[in-house]
């Protein structure tokens, strides 16, 4: 990264500064996060004698988008992305539910395969909801505290720590809340630790990846920001205008 091109600030100094790709992000995150959860939550898979659900392929590009979000442009943006994909997973849930609930046309042949692929409990739902609200905001709360307290440094060990921590968390309410009594205990308790284990090594292999998506961006907005003086609660999506 040219250090001379870019010039830190505070994120309240921000303001209401254009910047040239904080939308192009917010989008492909809250699109990944709808395809992940609606493609792959529920399936269970199993390769070489592990068994993982299916979202975990993907999934994780979320997070390397949150962590670009954060380290580019500051928790409360990153934030407002993570409410943004709230709304949207919330509404994917709402049309989910009232498309398969309407009555099929005579001789249609589909409804059940279609109430198979795209008819999620509400308890699926729920869960998903809660963990990805508290597990992406845990993700960037933890790497916004660490550039602060690193200034800067060590962006390899704020984006594992912060995935840790983030995917830790999700995993945790998850699994539990969606398919607890409906799987085994067992099953439960794998699947959880396996996708926790595979989304912070996913992470740690995508690390050169979100090092040169995260200078390029740095490069082309001229700016690095940390968050002196942010308010940290999750329960707000609006954005600071200095």
């Amino acid at each position: 990264m040219d250090d001379g091109a870019v010039q830190r600030i505070g994120a309240g100094a921000l303001g209401a500064r254009p910047l040239r790709y904080y939308d192009f992000f917010m989008a492909a995150f809250v699109a990944i996060l709808l395809l992940s959860n609606l493609i792959g939550a529920a399936k269970l898979s199993t390769l070489g004698g592990v068994t993982f659900g299916a979202g975990i392929l993907f999934f994780p590009l979320g997070y390397v988008l949150g962590d670009v979000l954060t380290e580019a442009y500051g928790y409360a943006r990153a934030r407002r992305c993570v409410w943004a994909g709230f709304a949207a997973m919330l509404f994917m849930a709402l049309m989910s539910w009232v498309v398969v609930a309407l009555p099929p046309a005579a001789g249609w042949p589909d409804q059940a395969a279609y109430e198979a692929v795209f008819g999620s409990t509400w308890r699926i739902v729920f869960a998903s909801l809660i963990a990805f609200w508290a597990g992406e905001l845990a993700n960037s709360f933890v790497l916004a505290r660490m550039k602060l307290l690193t200034q800067g440094r060590h962006l390899w060990m704020r984006t594992i720590g912060s995935t840790v921590v983030g995917q830790g968390v999700d995993s945790l309410l998850f699994y539990p809340l969606a398919f607890y009594g409906d799987w085994t205990n067992a099953q439960v308790a794998t699947v959880m630790v396996t996708n926790w284990a595979m989304k912070v090594g996913w992470e740690a292999i995508l690390t050169p990846v979100t090092y040169a998506v995260v200078g390029f961006v740095k490069r082309r907005e001229g700016l690095d920001i940390y968050d002196e003086g942010t308010n940290f609660t999750p329960f707000r999506a609006s954005i600071p205008q200095g």
